[in-house]
């Protein structure tokens, strides 16, 4: 071995090799743990770098900046995104280094529609489930409820947007809307009337039975008043109705 100069010069090219790599991590450890590069500002900031309604740097500072390690260099931004996204009203995260020590986050805020059902857990615009402070959420204005079986969310959701539109011609919202264990749906309306409008059969019953609730809703006002408690649309072509001191329902049976 020691006479063949041949493998002598590739053994110590290689040990030279293995040396200069050694040097080289060292100096770059090095480079990179300098104070320059210690993490100085998180700045947080909207989509379209818009400003943050509900998320606010006291809650970040107290939820999720202790829970980010490294430096500009060694921070985990996917982990950093998960310390965020358990932040309340964050929906969403994006994170990003801004030399040479910064981290930008890009925040997606829940936008509130409602509350559902009794926990106190509130419902965003796009039908998720989040927890938050509903002191905050109704700064507006009371907010709708809602209520149904787990994973009907966003069904609830985009029938609460139906029932905006169907009501629309007689001025009526529905403040409350639940799905029960048996998939019937009940509507409280904006001027306290209960409708139960039962179980949907097609893709237009529901839509039928507002109609015809909607139809007939002008002359019911005019005969009862503000007397109205509950009306019942699951019948095929009437309907029954609760009303101070009187009760009304069709002789056909209901679905």
């Amino acid at each position: 071995m020691w006479q063949d100069i041949r493998l002598l010069n590739a053994t110590a090219n290689a040990l030279l090799g293995l040396l200069a790599l050694a040097l080289l991590g060292s100096a770059l450890w090095w480079l990179v743990h300098r104070p320059l590069f210690t993490l100085r500002e998180v700045k947080l900031e909207g989509p379209d770098h818009g400003a943050l309604q509900h998320v606010s740097p006291s809650t970040v500072r107290g939820t999720a900046l202790p829970r980010i390690k490294g430096n500009f260099f060694t921070a985990n931004l996917e982990e950093v995104r998960v310390a965020f996204e358990s932040v309340p009203w964050v929906r969403r995260a994006a994170v990003r280094r801004e030399w040479p020590n910064k981290l930008v986050v890009v925040i997606d805020e829940h936008k509130p529609l409602g509350t559902w059902g009794e926990d106190g857990k509130l419902i965003s615009v796009e039908g998720d489930i989040f927890t938050a402070n509903l002191a905050e959420a109704e700064e507006e204005g009371e907010l709708p409820e809602f209520n149904g079986p787990a994973g009907s969310e966003r069904e609830v959701v985009a029938r609460y947007r139906d029932l905006m539109q169907w009501l629309a011609p007689v001025e009526l919202k529905p403040e409350a809307v639940e799905l029960s264990g048996r998939y019937a749906w009940t509507v409280k309306l904006s001027n306290g009337v209960t409708v139960e409008l039962g179980r949907e059969q097609n893709r237009e019953t529901l839509k039928n039975r507002v109609e015809r609730l909607v139809r007939i809703y002008p002359q019911l006002v005019a005969r009862l008043q503000d007397r109205i408690e509950s009306v019942d649309m699951r019948y095929p072509t009437g309907l029954a109705l609760k009303a101070s001191g009187l009760t009304l329902a069709p002789e056909t049976k209901k679905k």
